[in-house]
């Protein structure tokens, strides 16, 4: 997999795609989701230019992802289609709404990959660490080349990353090359158990990238070297959680891509602060829907 850039290629984003059936008090409805699919679609629909390396089967659910995804301007790479079947995720929603979730999936990557040129990969989620498909992405980050910028969304389900230390080690070889990293509470407990999430973000930050931590309905951490911002949460009616996280991940991505340089540099905590409220919104306006929608760019004007 060779890249070449160009300063208005687009993002690339690499991960799985799958089908949430979500089961509530209200029945079982399906929707289109993944993490990675999610981020990619909340990127396009804030007006970034967005590539999309995935895995789909030439099936009904695999179609109704791909028209989703291209509906709103994101480019599927056509090496995406090799799945006998399209992966699925039971996402049961409990009182709070928050989602508990049971998986099906395959997650591998074509043999033969023409990468566009981009200016910017983001991974993360089961696709990072699930195998076959992870030692890929690991290698489509470590050799992309140096003036494309990184980001990583751990988005830990531990049902399927295998050996916790592992999952640790990869996530810090992916981590090390990263510009901007984002994980949640429970990924921090999970990765880091020994450690409080405060420390795990300032411990991430120290090697230069920005570094977030989503808290649910606590709100949220930002850091830059010395610099952090403590982002309130924001008070709505939650239909749902599912997709919250990669709201948050697409808008704070969209945010650093259209406002300055992702690259590696210190940010003030003003910049953090900015940065994180926008990305909070993104995620509150989500979790007022049911599914993973995110919003568009009429609805989350740019602070």
């Amino acid at each position: 997999m060779a890249t070449t850039t160009t300063a208005t290629a687009p993002v690339l984003v690499a991960g799985e795609a799958l089908i949430d059936v979500i089961r509530s008090a209200d029945g079982t409805r399906e929707h289109p989701g993944g993490s990675p699919a999610n981020v990619a679609l909340g990127l396009a629909r804030l007006g970034v230019p967005t590539a999309f390396l995935t895995a789909l089967g030439r099936d009904a659910r695999g179609d109704t992802i791909a028209e989703r995804l291209v509906r709103d301007g994101v480019d599927i790479l056509p090496e995406s289609w090799l799945l006998p079947a399209t992966s699925s995720a039971v996402a049961a929603i409990q009182p709070d709404g928050s989602a508990r979730y049971a998986f099906d999936i395959a997650w591998t990557l074509a043999e033969r990959i023409e990468l566009p040129a981009m200016r910017h990969v983001h991974v993360g989620s089961i696709s990072a660490f699930l195998a076959p498909g992870a030692d890929r992405i690991e290698h489509l980050v470590l050799t992309a080349d140096a003036d494309v910028t990184v980001s990583v969304d751990p988005n830990i389900r531990a049902d399927l990353v295998g050996d916790p230390r592992a999952a640790r080690d990869r996530f810090e070889r992916l981590s090390a090359r990263a510009d901007l990293i984002k994980l949640s509470d429970e990924d921090a407990l999970f990765l880091y158990p020994e450690r409080s999430d405060t420390e795990t973000a300032a411990a991430l930050a120290a090697h230069g990238a920005v570094v977030a931590v989503t808290r649910g309905a606590a709100g949220s951490l930002l850091v830059s070297g010395d610099a952090v911002a403590e982002v309130p949460p924001i008070t709505v009616v939650v239909a749902d959680t599912v997709g919250a996280g990669d709201s948050y991940m697409a808008a704070l991505l969209a945010w650093f891509l259209t406002s300055g340089e992702l690259r590696r540099r210190p940010r003030s905590a003003a910049e953090l602060a900015d940065a994180g409220a926008f990305a909070a919104r993104a995620a509150a306006i989500t979790v007022t829907r049911a599914g993973a929608e995110p919003p568009r760019t009429a609805e989350l004007p740019q602070a």
